[in-house]
């Protein structure tokens, strides 16, 4: 996704909320975006919110549970404090009673309600559950060249940390699955070509070595080859989405979350972390006029959780208000050990690609379209 500004006439769909600020998303004669109109081709084979979703799904859960017998867990899933992950948890345990072993990755970034909402869940639902605690002064510095290299994906420092956590657990508890909270109700929209892959190991290395100025001693970094035999060739992980054989509704979701365990609401999607907050309330309008409620919106209206109106009525509420963007940028800066004037002239760089660094894009994209090729046989 390379975001980088346009002198094409400002155009919005005319069934979901996506705009073409980024360029990927295009239009047909209709008016409907090429983001909504995949989104609705796929929606038949990854969404099964009906009766014989729950039967599929309970199907595999038994497979599951046999096959993981002798093992000290049946599933590994990962616990952010956000509404997802949290009632993941509370399905896989209430519900299907698996034996699940929680994992948290610390990047500095937590919020507070995000680490009240995980030990409830945890205390309340008797899981075991495996934090692990990335060196600050690493992520700080890696988080610094990430900006300095002015490239799009910011998340990737936290990101990359939670998923190679998770692989080498995997492999230290002989586990075979991961449940994961993401589904396609509220996180069906994407753009063409979008992001940058977190787990390329060669390109975290590159915009480090380009931009960073300590010694990555122990941050949790996976090659990408490694990642790519462990994962996708050997299959040592399958990764599965409970959620999408369920009539999974982000809002009663959080209404059974607030009155079982006392969930804190933390605001917006995927805002468990201080600096992801920062990252799509303030990186991503500045530099890019992007507006991530959009992906979220569209999302929702593919699922029939809300209208196109809804959708741009909420969008005409301000991202965030003049005196919280403020306040997230004192935070953010002082965090990173930097002037709020300083983090300002990060935000402003031009736009950088990630493959301007060395990286490992061709491979990711040949084992893309081979997963692909493999899909469109069964």
């Amino acid at each position: 996704m390379q975001m980088l500004q346009s002198s094409r006439r400002y155009q919005v769909c005319s069934i979901c909320v996506m705009d073409n600020n980024n360029p990927g998303v295009t239009f047909d004669e209709t008016g409907q975006c090429i983001c909504c109109r995949d989104a609705f081709a796929r929606k038949p084979h990854e969404w099964w919110p009906t009766k014989e979703g729950r039967a599929r799904l309970e199907k595999t859960v038994e497979s599951i549970k046999q096959e993981m017998a002798g093992k000290p867990y049946d599933v590994m899933i990962g616990l952010s404090g956000g509404v997802d992950s949290a009632y993941l948890a509370h399905f896989l345990k209430r519900e299907l009673n698996l034996r699940m072993l929680a994992v948290h990755v610390d990047g500095g970034w937590n919020t507070e309600a995000a680490v009240r909402n995980i030990e409830k869940i945890v205390r309340q639902l008797d899981i075991d559950l495996y934090t692990y605690v990335v060196e600050w002064e690493e992520m700080r510095d890696l988080q610094l060249a990430y900006l300095r290299a002015s490239v799009l994906n910011q998340d990737t420092p936290q990101d990359h940390a939670f998923f190679s956590t998770l692989y080498r657990l995997a492999h230290r508890y002989g586990q075979r699955y991961f449940m994961n909270g993401v589904n396609f109700s509220s996180e069906s929209i994407h753009v063409p070509d979008g992001g940058y892959p977190a787990m390329d190991g060669r390109n975290v290395r590159a915009i480090h070595k380009a931009h960073g100025t300590a010694l990555l001693r122990t941050f949790p970094l996976m090659g990408t080859l490694q990642y790519l035999w462990l994962v996708r060739a050997r299959g040592q992980v399958q990764i599965l989405k409970p959620l999408n054989y369920l009539p999974y509704d982000k809002e009663a979701a959080k209404r059974l979350l607030m009155n079982e365990y006392g969930f804190v609401d933390y605001g917006s999607k995927h805002q468990e972390s201080r600096f992801t907050k920062f990252y799509q309330e303030i990186y991503l309008p500045t530099r890019y006029s992007f507006d991530k409620r959009r992906l979220h919106y569209s999302a929702l209206i593919v699922a029939g959780q809300m209208t196109r109106d809804e959708a741009l009525a909420q969008l005409q509420q301000p991202l965030v208000t003049m005196e919280q963007a403020a306040r997230d940028k004192r935070f953010v800066a002082k965090k990173l050990g930097i002037t709020v004037s300083e983090l300002e002239r990060l935000v402003a760089l031009p736009p950088v690609l990630h493959e301007s660094f060395a990286n490992n894009a061709l491979l990711y994209r040949l084992n893309h379209s081979l997963k692909r090729l493999r899909v469109g046989r069964r």
